[in-house]
């Protein structure tokens, strides 16, 4: 059992770290003050070839696999989770479903760019009234003289409405007991989108809800088979869980490090507070779970890479790095004492960028009900 990464796994850590804490962290606090979404920084990462890494070279992709993608969300997200989820979203719930489910043709037509990262791709499943039960999805769409009618609603939808989005994948019931997955491109008569909404961290991340209403969208943007849009959705949620989980480890890390460095430069009755037994094993405890945290994920991905079922390594890994993520930010915020709570400090950032990685790709609870099914429960 070999735990090493290979020396292009290896590579695109490097690269992606090098990237984070040259260009990314100069300018997180700004972002996340201003809720500023980074085009700049996003055209740089698809330079990088990280918008489309799992994507096949044929398709302007890089053609990597599932580990050297979880690294390189790990290691945006130690980071900034604004960043991060903003490729993490376009990639796994945007670009992938494109990919997996789509006609050749549909490939051609949409894969190259935003494989490239030249555009971006959302996917809308989320309802007012359908989160955890996604299934009770009440967006329609009815097919008259060869076009889908799309009329209804979604919510929390992550990379749909900037100035670079190409298109959103949305689920719609296309009959009493079918639900369907449709492309609707932005700009599509009908299709409206809201005000940015205001949230309580992912400040740089752009986030909307979405109406249609009478938007019509040709026949042919049809996503897969008719009534396959529940198991199209079901898979794609699970690579997402790795994904989600990717982030969470990174946080994960990204407090600790900082924790880590504030420790051992702080000083409290004469000596750097990192000298005391209570923050060591505070340190100790955080650097322990993250280790196991990234474990769980990279063997997901592994397994995902093997092409063989994975739904329950994902959701044990979002589940326990979720609530992983959650203690750690938590302690490191308390090492830094007052001044974690302030601004200025970056923890204060992480610390409330956190709370969505229990949320988002299923909340904590839907993940224990994946894995007791799993379990055969």
């Amino acid at each position: 059992m070999n735990f090493d990464l290979t020396q292009e796994q290896e590579l695109v850590r490097r690269t992606v770290r090098e990237f984070a804490e040259s260009r990314i962290a100069p300018v997180a606090r700004e972002l996340d003050r201003e809720h500023r979404f980074p085009y700049d920084l996003v055209a740089e990462l698809a330079q990088l070839g990280l918008m489309g890494m799992t994507i096949p070279e044929e398709y302007a992709g890089a053609g990597a696999d599932t580990v050297s993608y979880v690294v390189a969300v790990e290691e945006l997200t130690r980071i900034d989770s604004s960043v991060a989820i903003t490729v993490a979203a376009h990639h796994s719930l945007g670009t992938l479903p494109i990919f997996y489910f789509g006609s050749e043709e549909q490939k051609q037509e949409w894969l190259p760019q935003l494989a490239s990262g030249e555009r971006l791709a959302a996917f809308g499943l989320t309802e007012s009234g359908a989160g955890s039960d996604a299934g009770a999805t009440r967006t329609t769409a009815e097919l008259r003289d060869g076009r889908w009618l799309v009329n209804g609603s979604k919510i929390f939808i992550t990379n749909a409405g900037t100035d670079i989005t190409a298109c959103v994948t949305i689920t719609a019931r296309t009959g009493d007991d079918e639900i369907s997955n449709l492309i609707v491109p932005n700009g599509t008569p009908g299709y409206e989108i809201s005000q940015p909404m205001e949230k309580m961290g992912w400040h740089a991340s752009d986030t909307h809800e979405l109406s249609f209403r009478e938007c019509a969208v040709p026949e042919g943007n049809l996503l897969g088979p008719r009534g396959e849009g529940f198991n199209q959705f079901l898979q794609i949620l699970d690579g997402g869980r790795i994904s989600v989980a990717a982030m969470a480890v990174g946080l994960a890390q990204g407090a600790y490090d900082l924790a880590h460095s504030y420790a051992r430069e702080r000083e409290q009755f004469g000596h750097p507070i990192a000298k005391f037994q209570a923050v060591q094993f505070r340190l100790a405890d955080m650097a322990t779970e993250i280790e196991a945290g990234r474990n769980l994920v990279y063997k997901a991905a592994w397994v995902k890479d093997q092409g063989r079922p994975f739904g329950k390594e994902a959701a044990i890994a979002k589940l326990y790095t979720g609530e992983m993520s959650n203690r750690v930010v938590n302690s490191a915020l308390q090492v830094h004492g007052g001044y974690g709570y302030m601004d200025e400090f970056a923890i204060s950032r992480l610390y409330r960028d956190q709370k969505i990685l229990e949320i988002g790709e299923g909340t904590n609870e839907v993940q224990r009900m994946v894995i007791a099914r799993h379990l055969g429960l």
